[in-house]
């Protein structure tokens, strides 16, 4: 776990890493330097693969699934573990947003991306809270090699009519370099294979069998400077990223059966109620090394806006607002990164310190969560020790210290309490300090064709501020939430192992694992109602998880290559008022059957069809309703053109070819009867230079 997350906080300085194919020739195992399963995923993968959002992109490797939300957005998660149990790191800096909404995506420019590293398993020795899970690494930094060069892409998805475009282009003079990234992105309703969904036993007709409001709309830059010398490298990059998305307007309350806007005048309108979230990012980074030592310091700041906007209709005992923001959150993140790593011998040293300070503001006339502060510290040492070269050895420890300050809050409107009326208190004044101690220890073992893994570790989560002092309606997932002040930090002991063969013919890994935690955090549904809809509290209990991925390739011939890969998970509540039960939401194991052909006439290209199949999810907590199983029909195709100093590539990825209705157990949609979306092709083409 160590060294796997040193590995992702590293620039594009050039590493030996050991790495054996896995499946796609874009998709690797960083097997060797890492106890920890860590999959490394090229740019041509991203682009072959693509289907919309980063996140569905991702998706094909075990164990990552993307929660799609709305038209244009989805959230990503490890092993059934996502929002604020996983870390999204970009060029080695945690990104900070508001990870705790569900319904809106990342930040972060699709297109600018170069690689992706994926670490399953715990990596909170990096990047101590919030790692628990795993950790994505997007590296955005890529140094130019040539004086000039660049590329432009356009994209769209049928589904939703989604039109976008991106370039990119870098410089290089000697040791210095330039690079931008622009993106652009404008999609409509998207499309469901169903006529009429159910809300509360509302029977509500859908136009065309398109989502109303669910349109929306994506601005994207970036910029970077750098040096790169042989012994220093410094860079500053600077990013900016804009998104307007509506809510289905039909799952925004009931009153909007009572609103005069025509939600079906066009698919590509955002009326109320809908949504924005501008991110921006400065980050530096300067290193140092020679061949005993390297320094490497990050520095970087975020602010992160989000504003929900919804008609000004009264609820319960709120009047009338004077206007339409109901939410708005304003979010400045400082972080600062310094490590050292040394080789002694058969022994490699890593230690480093981080230091991170948040600052979050609200306003509008809706609350779910208070203002807060939050500043945190951290340090860790891990040594990697190689007894011989077949075997690798690591292990290492962090400590973390971190204080959150939560503000009072009350209702600026009177609600009848008894014989009186009050302003309502939804949040107090709150000071919570929490330290916590780190370790993990693991082990590689290669043998010829084989190799075997063994890590185990633990990991900690501070509570967030929303678990702490949320106390209002998320009408968008459909649900009353109430926080809880005594929450302590969520610990978690996990144990994994790994197994690959790789050969000529045939590849295969198989990654079992067990996950412990003895005070999981987790939102409690409640046969109680308030306000009109279910409630929801933060509560903890003991859990135990374990699960299973596998996969195996087999190339048949010199063209054709059969994939067959699946995971399943199981989740179980040792204590508390659902004991017995799993936890909510929980991922039904799933299995995908695939046959690609490649070819290398006119170029390079490929094409292969998928089958994905989901299980039947049953094992719920009440009062969950249990989710069909279900299978669609996939495929994807790609071409590489080769021309005198550059190319042009084309990709189509298909899903659910036969237009099937199902439900996603993961999706809080199915709450009011809405299926996943129906058939959609994404083609893109783009020249590069």
């Amino acid at each position: 776990m160590a060294v796997a997350a040193v590995l992702c906080a590293l620039t594009d300085t050039v590493i030996d890493i050991d790495e054996v194919t896995v499946s796609d020739h874009a998709v690797r195992a960083a097997q060797t330097h890492t106890s920890l399963t860590a999959m490394q995923v090229s740019r041509d993968y991203l682009q072959q693969n693509f289907s919309g959002s980063l996140m569905q992109s991702l998706q094909g490797i075990p164990g990552v699934k993307a929660m799609s939300i709305g038209s244009g957005q989805s959230k990503p998660t490890i092993r059934g573990l996502g929002f604020n149990r996983m870390v999204v790191a970009e060029d080695g800096i945690k990104h900070e947003g508001q990870q705790w909404g569900d319904d809106h995506g990342l930040e972060i420019d699709q297109f600018a991306v170069d690689r992706v590293e994926v670490i399953k398993g715990p990596a909170a020795l990096l990047y101590g809270s919030d790692a628990i899970g795993g950790v994505i690494c997007l590296y955005t930094n890529h140094i130019p090699t040539d004086s000039v060069s660049g590329a432009v892409q356009v994209f769209g998805r049928s589904n939703n009519g989604q039109l976008g475009a991106s370039a990119k282009i870098g410089l290089r003079r000697s040791s210095f370099f330039f690079r931008a990234n622009i993106t652009a992105i404008n999609y409509g309703d998207y499309k469901i294979p169903a006529d009429s969904i159910q809300y509360y036993s509302y029977y509500i007709k859908l136009k065309d069998s398109r989502l109303r409001n669910t349109a929306g709309l994506e601005r994207d830059g970036s910029l970077m400077v750098g040096y790169a010398g042989y012994n220093f490298h410094a860079d500053l990059r600077v990013s900016d990223s804009y998104s307007k998305s509506g809510f289905f307007a039909n799952a925004h309350g009931l009153e909007v059966r009572l609103s005069d806007i025509d939600y079906d005048r066009s698919t590509r309108d955002i009326d109320l109620p809908h949504q924005w979230v501008n991110h921006l990012k400065v980050l530096s980074h300067s290193s140092w090394r020679n061949d005993v030592v390297s320094v490497d310091a990050s520095l970087a700041y975020q602010q992160n806006r989000r504003e929900e906007c919804s008609e000004p209709v009264s609820h319960g005992y709120m009047p009338t607002p004077s206007d339409e923001m109901e939410r708005h959150f304003d979010k400045s993140t400082y972080t600062a990164n310094i490590g050292l790593k040394m080789s002694l011998g058969r022994h490699s040293l890593n230690g480093g310190i981080n230091a991170e300070y948040q600052h979050n503001r609200r306003s509008g006339w809706g609350f779910i969560i208070p203002d807060f502060e939050t500043g945190s510290l951290g340090a860790y040492l891990l040594d990697k020790y190689e007894p011989s070269d077949n075997l690798k050895l690591n292990a290492g420890l962090r400590f973390d210290h971190a204080q959150t300050h939560i503000h009072s809050y009350n209702d600026w409107y009177k609600t009848p309490v008894g014989t009186d009326s009050v302003y309502k208190q939804r949040s107090t004044d709150i000071d919570l300090t929490f330290s916590n101690l780190t370790w993990s220890v693991g082990a590689v073992y290669s043998a010829g064709a084989w190799l075997m893994k063994a890590n185990v570790g633990k990991s900690f989560r501070i509570p967030i501020p929303k678990e702490l002092g949320a106390d209002g309606i998320n009408y968008h997932i459909f649900r009353y939430e109430r926080g809880n002040a005594e929450l302590n930090p969520e610990v978690s002991y996990q144990l994994d192992l790994s197994v690959y063969r790789s050969g000529k013919l045939l590849t295969v890994q198989v990654e079992p694992y067990v996950n412990y935690f003895p005070n999981y955090i987790y939102l409690n549904p409640t046969a109680q109602y308030e306000e009109g809809l279910q409630l929801y509290h933060y509560t903890q209990a003991e859990v135990l998880r374990y699960g299973i991925e596998c996969q195996a390739d087999y190339k048949i011939t010199r063209h054709f290559e059969a994939e067959l890969k699946g995971e399943y998970l199981y989740a179980e509540q040792l204590s508390g008022a659902k004991k017995g039960y799993t936890l909510p939401f929980s991922t039904p194991w799933s299995a995908d059957a695939g046959l690609k052909y490649s070819h290398k006439r006119h170029g390079e290209g490929s094409i292969g069809l998928n089958v994905h199949f989901v299980g039947k999810q049953d094992n719920i907590v009440p009062p969950e309703k249990p989710t069909d199983g279900y299978w669609t029909l996939n495929l994807t195709a790609n071409h590489r053109f080769r021309l005198t100093g550059s190319s042009i590539n084309v990709s189509l990825h298909a899903d659910n070819l036969l237009n099937k209705r199902y439900y996603d157990h993961t999706s809080y949609y199915r709450l009011i009867d809405v299926p996943e979306a129906g058939r959609n092709f994404a083609v893109m083409v783009g020249w590069e230079f």
